[in-house]
């Protein structure tokens, strides 16, 4: 038993609505543990601006320092797109992943039993299920590089740099080979090796690194390539490591094969045990205050927090067990809901999960 401090960002969009089940769901399993979670509400993204001028102000990293982790709902929408570049919400996400240290991004992708007639490929490609983790570095990469507007070829031209450091791969690289260690002991490296400069580099470390886990069994393969050969056959990967932008894109596209983005949490950890916890999917405006979102990518994400950043592995598997129960009745929301389903909302599902909770 044991008290907590949780920095809360709910964000905008679905963010608040996604974020108050997930809340629910937490205190219960305190009820259920004896511990305590206590709160410290922050402003961040568009509703920051709305209110203070600035997507990110200044009382976010103290906060989020003096707290055991982080839950962040979603940010951004088109309502801030007239924003420039270094003020929209987007960029308020890159100023706290690299404000906390938050290097390692962990994108777990399931499909659950009761929901492979939701994934848009073909039934037998995961007749066996799937179950992939994607490590994607944070804090570096094109995102963080050097980027501006010069006189080039053509004209006026602007610029987005990828650069990698020696000592940022093979901290990424070495989150890879644990997780791999703890699964099914094979690593997939994602890359451009044979166009990019910064690739090659990427391959050599995590090459270099593997003579430190000989039990790990290391392939390489080229960003494209991944990216069909998910949908190909997933089940051939266990866990990918890779770049920044490479993981954004792959794991978007991982969770469209487990039926739905709603589907799937995310943590981001920094050196010990300290981490962000957030749904992969964006702030949804188009569907924002309906009570049709689904919750469970937030629900699954604080059952990261208690595993990763709090070491209590029986409370969030009580929660992975609650969420897989409530499927397992046939409860959906909108977004995985089938042909004849009735689909539940936000609040009616995260009740469901709460149910599950004795």
């Amino acid at each position: 038993m044991a008290d907590y401090n949780i920095a809360l960002i709910p964000g905008d969009g679905i963010g608040p609505e996604i974020v108050g089940e997930a809340v629910k769901v937490l205190d219960r399993i305190g009820e259920l543990y004896g511990h305590t979670f206590t709160y410290h509400p922050l402003l961040m993204g568009g509703c920051a601006y709305d209110a203070k001028g600035t997507c990110f102000p200044d009382d976010i990293l103290p906060t989020c320092r003096a707290c055991d982790s982080v839950i962040l709902g979603a940010v951004g929408g088109p309502k801030y797109d007239h924003l420039p570049g270094g003020e929209r919400p987007e960029k308020a996400l890159l100023s706290i992943r690299e404000g906390l240290g938050l290097y390692a991004n962990l994108r777990p992708a399931t499909v659950h039993a009761a929901l492979k007639g939701a994934s848009p490929i073909r039934a037998d490609l995961i007749a066996d299920g799937m179950d992939i983790l994607i490590v994607r570095e944070l804090t570096g990469g094109i995102y963080f590089g050097d980027r501006g507007t010069r006189e080039g070829k053509y004209g006026t031209e602007t610029y987005d740099t990828e650069a990698y450091s020696e000592f940022e791969v093979k901290r990424i690289a070495k989150t890879a080979f644990e997780a791999a260690m703890a699964r099914d002991k094979r690593l997939c490296s994602v890359d451009k090796a044979n166009v990019l400069e910064s690739s090659r580099m990427w391959r050599r470390v995590v090459t270099e690194m593997s003579a430190e886990y000989p039990e790990v069994a290391l392939t390489h393969m080229y960003v494209d390539n991944a990216a069909m050969q998910l949908v190909r056959d997933p089940s051939q990967f266990d866990v990918i490591v890779t770049s920044n932008m490479f993981g954004d894109i792959l794991s978007d596209e991982a969770s469209q094969i487990t039926g739905s983005i709603g589907l799937l949490p995310s943590a981001s950890l920094a050196d010990g045990a300290f981490g962000m916890y957030e749904p992969i999917h964006g702030s949804a405006p188009d569907i924002a205050g309906k009570g049709i979102a689904n919750p469970i990518a937030t629900i699954l994400s604080v059952a990261m927090l208690l595993k990763y950043s709090l070491g209590l592995q029986a409370e969030a598997q009580a929660i992975e067990d609650a969420v897989e129960a409530v499927l397992n009745e046939g409860v959906r929301t909108a977004d995985i809901a089938g042909e004849g389903m009735t689909p539940v909302g936000t609040e009616a599902m995260g009740e469901a999960v709460l149910a599950k909770l004795k």
